[in-house]
């Protein structure tokens, strides 16, 4: 099945578990970072997030946008 690109600025924390790598703590850190920083100007800002290094984000990042 084909996945549609995320925006990491909008999706749940259920839509991002769908991702390669990322489970329900990582979702939770996403949303919570989003939450006290404000939306994501590009994808990489994810690797500031906990959790949410260079190699994940490398798996992930054909599957999002912002």
């Amino acid at each position: 099945m084909k996945m549609c690109a995320v925006d990491i600025n909008r999706a749940s924390p259920k839509t991002l578990e769908r991702l390669p790598l990322i489970g329900p703590k990582r979702a939770a850190r996403i949303v919570a970072y989003r939450n006290t920083h404000g939306w994501f100007g590009s994808v990489d800002d994810l690797d500031r997030v906990p959790g949410i290094g260079k190699g994940i984000l490398r798996r992930i990042r054909p599957f999002l946008t912002t």
